[in-house]
């Protein structure tokens, strides 16, 4: 292991970690630091691995300008039995990026340069500036300024987040005049945006056979709702030979998770065109606005490298953990499909999905119900057959989740008529159907 035009080694953690996140901010790839090996590529680790990663983020935070969120990520990786931490860098879109003790100058503005870190001189500096993206969600003004955010608080809440009266501010939800933003207003409790999974019986849009339509509320609500929708009809199918009986999904669950939430984090919302979902009788179609994010080819694109369209988006899905890693959404879906599966266009980015077992001989769905819960439905599921009069609470106790986690898969069971819920919400019972 050799550094190289995006990796930087470092032995210990030291006083150069600002401009070498600059160098990889203005770079058109980004790049990683991993601390913890020298630079001839000997691992060494480090002692305290967490307070060395609060040390980290804390320093990128607040040394460096414009604001870095959303653009890195900061994680622990075990090699060779000892805690090395990677901190992986986005290419930023408010280049250029600059240590801000020495402002917007020489002194302050670096660029990765092969395998070393470069001061720019003035006319790079204003070169850069002259084409920073200026029309981003954070500079954007909400279309509406009575904005509320219960929906986003409650997600923060569930996933440990002791909120106070910064938490909008810590998300840079407002203009510099003091604003909501469009990020804001992208993840307010309501919003003019919508976001629709259709199907159809064929292969074409001839027969439009369902339009639902998800949105009108926080960006995280509605992308948990397209989740659970397409969960229900990325059925399993069975496909029985003379020697086995095999079991898939119609689409990899992963892959079309991933391609779901890139979708909706790097799409184009500023003109006006959210992302759309389609299923077809032979493939799952995901078309997001806007093209490439940034300026990254097909080449960068297929390596994983990291560009945000969306900073803002991108830090509140990494926070509420629908995002794992930055540039690690491309890489999963690379596992299960070869790379035919994208369609580029200069407006448009397409993701098609090919689905298993259509055309070939299908012995039988599994059941009448082809639907497969996951691991909490399926507790669910026996708790409630143990208990038919058992409340939403009680489940969110005994299986230590929220009880908005237990509403949310039990209405998934509930589409997929698998419970129901028999009388009124006070005096009735459930019902295991199937």
């Amino acid at each position: 292991m050799i550094e190289n035009n995006r990796l930087e080694f470092k032995r210990v953690l030291n006083d150069s970690l600002e401009k070498e996140v600059v160098g990889f901010l203005n770079y058109h790839e980004g790049g990683e630091i991993h601390i913890g090996i020298d630079d001839n590529g000997t691992i060494f680790g480090v002692e305290d691995s967490d307070d060395m990663q609060k040390r980290i983020v804390d320093r990128i935070k607040n040394n460096i300008y414009p604001s870095t969120m959303g653009l890195f990520d900061v994680v622990t990786v075990n090699m060779d039995e000892k805690n090395i931490v990677k901190i992986i860098i986005s290419s930023g879109s408010e280049k250029p990026y600059y240590i801000r003790k020495y402002g917007m100058s020489p002194g302050g503005c670096f660029l990765r340069v092969g395998t070393t870190v470069q001061q720019m001189n003035k006319e790079m500096i204003d070169s850069l500036y002259s084409k920073r993206i200026r029309n981003s969600l954070g500079q954007l003004v909400s279309p509406r300024q009575d904005l509320s955010f219960k929906q986003l608080k409650i997600f923060y809440e569930e996933n440990g987040f002791d909120l106070n009266n910064k938490f909008l501010n810590n998300l840079e939800l407002f203009t510099e005049d003091n604003k909501f933003n469009y990020a804001a207003y992208l993840l307010a409790d309501e919003n003019g945006i919508s976001m629709k999974v259709a199907k159809y019986s064929g292969t074409d849009k001839v027969d439009l056979i369902e339009n639902a339509e998800f949105g009108y509320c926080s960006l995280i609500k509605a992308t948990e709702s397209i989740l659970n929708k397409l969960e229900i009809e990325n059925i399993t199918k069975t496909k029985i030979t003379s020697t086995v009986r095999k079991e898939n999904r119609l689409v990899d669950p992963t892959a079309l998770r991933e391609a779901v939430i890139n979708a909706i984090i790097h799409n184009e919302y500023t003109n006006g065109i959210p992302p759309v979902f389609e299923i077809f009788a032979d493939r799952f179609v995901i078309t997001s606005s806007g093209g490439l994010p940034q300026e990254l080819n097909q080449a960068e694109f297929f390596d994983g490298i990291s560009a945000p369209r969306n900073k803002e988006l991108m830090r509140v899905f990494k926070d509420v953990k629908l995002v794992e890693q930055l540039g690690s959404g491309v890489q999963r879906i690379l596992k299960m499909y070869d790379r035919s599966i994208f369609k580029f266009s200069p407006n448009f980015l397409k993701v098609s999905f090919p689905m298993e077992n259509v055309g070939e001989n299908v012995g039988e769905n599994v059941g009448e119900n082809p639907f497969k819960p996951n691991n909490t439905q399926t507790k669910i599921i026996s708790l409630v057959k143990l208990d038919r009069h058992v409340t939403q609470e009680e489940l969110s106790k005994k299986l230590n989740k929220s009880v908005r986690t237990i509403e949310r898969n039990m209405k998934t069971l509930q589409e997929a008529k698998i419970i129901a819920r028999i009388g009124s919400n006070t005096t009735g019972y459930w019902e295991v159907l199937k």
